[in-house]
């Protein structure tokens, strides 16, 4: 299964502007720049973007691994936020820190965070990332 998106860009880095799309057209033409990625432009930037897949990725195998011990979420609240550092001249996403939280009937704590886990290390976006990824999940009551 293959997906794909595409990008544009005219002009330089810092007075340059570009567009993103995906194949699905949830994006289309959304603009992005310097500013959109380092200042607080009006915009998307590729660390957001990569965050959003991954919050929808870990999600849903979260879902699945719950599913396997036969529980299922009433929901699954995940937040990734993406570090973009300065690393040997250049920049590099170095951590992305996830923060779940989940409402699911029956589930204990214990099971809770072992599918948690589980479904960190094995989401598709994860195992893409070369990053360190965090978690901190709570399991509403």
């Amino acid at each position: 299964m293959k997906r794909n998106a595409s990008a544009h860009w005219e002009g330089g880095l810092k007075d340059g502007k570009g567009t993103v799309s995906t194949q699905s057209g949830v994006l289309d033409k959304q603009q992005y720049s310097f500013g959109t990625r380092f200042e607080n432009g009006k915009g998307t930037n590729p660390e957001e973007l990569i965050g959003a897949a991954h919050a929808g990725c870990y999600s849903m195998a979260l879902s699945m691994i719950l599913g396997e011990k036969d529980l299922t979420a009433d929901s699954i609240d995940t937040r990734a936020d993406v570090t973009l550092d300065e690393v040997d001249g250049g920049f590099a996403v170095t951590a992305v820190h996830l923060t779940l939280t989940a409402s699911i009937p029956g589930a204990d704590d214990k099971t809770f965070k072992e599918a948690a886990e589980a479904a960190k290390e094995g989401c598709p976006i994860s195992k893409l990332l070369n990053a360190e990824i965090t978690l901190d999940a709570t399991l509403k009551q």
